[in-house]
């Protein structure tokens, strides 16, 4: 198999914002200022990389490479290596993840939270590098990390935060690869399981029933496990041909037997969003350890129509779903907004105010303080339950029960969602004082 490789455009520049806003991210830039012996080489390179001095990003097993220029201007190739995989290590650390159906579901939504790579870690695998794993190489020859490849660390940090695979094909594998060794090794562990079931002895046919329920004699293995669906179905079409008029009107017939008429549009909206769950469901039901899984919570009539106008229906059916949840329109768009940038929790810290134990606001400010080490001052902020307004009053987070802190800005005298959530108040802040 050849060597992955991905090449990323160069990235904007990134003023006023801290790079990394996922807590994999931050930990990637954690081990490149626990290596470097030079601060002032870090905050150097941190600057040139705010400027956009960071060219197209290639991303390879063991190797990041870039053109960066320096304050001059003069471009140097700056690269970054961090040790591949062994064989055994992917192994150990492919066989852990295919066990877990949380993990594989998380890594398919680019996400990496804490437990996978605790996991890994107690499987003998380390995939976030520590303190000397980032190993330097700049045409400037420069010792220890020059301004060059700092930035550059500093740059793949916001790369990380958009894709964690990136990681990934740094310890030796690219996406394509890791996602179709998972999809063998979980066939692998339903296979067992499928046979087993056909060692059970089948009844003959010309057994009476009665005597088959009596016996509790099984009559016939479960099916094997439903192969994957690669995307949900398309419903069928309810307002072609003869199911409806050419100009809309209403059949004839249903009208003057004064019995309720199904809306063709609101059913197939409504189709189609079951078959985006129900693939999802199966999804879900066929990776390893579904049955351990927690049950999610049902939602609320609320909750259900704000998911279902997060999906974008006409203005006839949004008109409906406001009816049925007795809200008015400004308020189902800013809980549609908060529901695309987190669903559920996002929808909860939109509409529920609480009060974090002072511990942890304490924590928090301490955050704040440290991050505007650029800046003359960290943003002044006052604090009311979990709820932290910036002085000018533009913005401001929310502090969720899930443990991360959500933005929002002032739009209209009302308090609107302005982003993702994010574990670090500094990194969810700085995204809305940027705008």
């Amino acid at each position: 198999m050849g060597r992955a490789e991905r090449v990323f455009a160069a990235l904007p520049p990134a003023r006023g914002r801290s790079f990394a806003q996922t807590w994999w991210g931050r930990a990637w830039l954690q081990a490149l200022e626990d290596t470097a012996l030079d601060n002032q080489q870090l905050k150097k390179g941190r600057k040139q990389a705010r400027a956009g001095a960071v060219g197209a990003v290639s991303v390879r097993p063991g190797r990041i490479t870039a053109v960066v220029r320096g304050s001059d201007g003069t471009p140097y190739r700056s690269d970054v290596l961090l040790r591949e995989l062994t064989g055994a290590e992917w192994d150990r650390f492919l066989d852990m993840v295919a066990d877990q159906v949380g993990h594989i579901a998380a890594l398919l939504d680019r996400d990496m939270p804490p437990h996978l790579v605790e996991d890994a870690a107690a499987a003998g695998v380390e995939l976030l590098p520590g303190i000397g794993d980032l190993e330097p190489e700049c045409a400037c020859e420069g010792w220890d990390h020059c301004p060059h490849t700092a930035a550059l660390c500093y740059q793949l940090a916001r790369l990380l935060d958009q894709d964690p695979f990136v990681l990934l094909l740094m310890r030796g594998r690219g996406e394509r690869e890791v996602l179709d060794d998972l999809q063998a090794r979980t066939a692998e562990r339903a296979a067992p399981r499928a046979a087993e079931r056909t060692d059970i002895p089948l009844t003959p046919a010309t057994l009476p029933a009665r005597e088959v329920f009596a016996s509790a004699v099984a009559v016939a293995p479960l099916p094997a496990p439903v192969p994957p669906v690669a995307e949900p179905g398309r419903p069928p079409r309810l307002r072609d041909g003869a199911t409806e008029a050419a100009d809309g009107a209403v059949p004839q017939g249903a009208a003057d037997e004064g019995e309720p008429v199904p809306d063709p549009e609101a059913l197939e909206f409504l189709a189609a969003d079951a078959a985006v769950r129900a693939q999802r469901l199966l999804a879900q039901a066929s990776a390893p350890g579904h049955a351990e899984a927690p049950v999610p919570a049902e939602l609320s009539v609320w909750q259900d129509a704000v998911r279902l106008a997060a999906a974008g229906p006409g203005e006839q059916i949004t008109a409906r779903l406001l009816a049925g949840s007795g809200r008015d329109r400004a308020t189902l768009d800013r809980a549609v907004r908060a529901w695309r940038f987190g669903g559920r929790e996002a929808l909860a810290v939109l509409d529920e105010p609480w009060s974090p134990d002072p511990d942890t606001l304490a924590r928090a400010g301490a955050q704040l303080a440290r991050a505007w080490d650029e800046e003359p001052e960290p943003p002044r902020l006052r604090a009311e339950g979990n709820r932290w307004t910036s002085e000018d009053g533009r913005a401001q987070l929310r502090y969720g029960r899930d443990g991360r802190w959500w933005p929002f800005r002032a739009e209209a005298n009302q308090w609107s969602p302005a982003g993702p959530a994010s574990t670090d108040p500094a990194t969810a802040l700085a995204g809305v004082l940027d705008d």
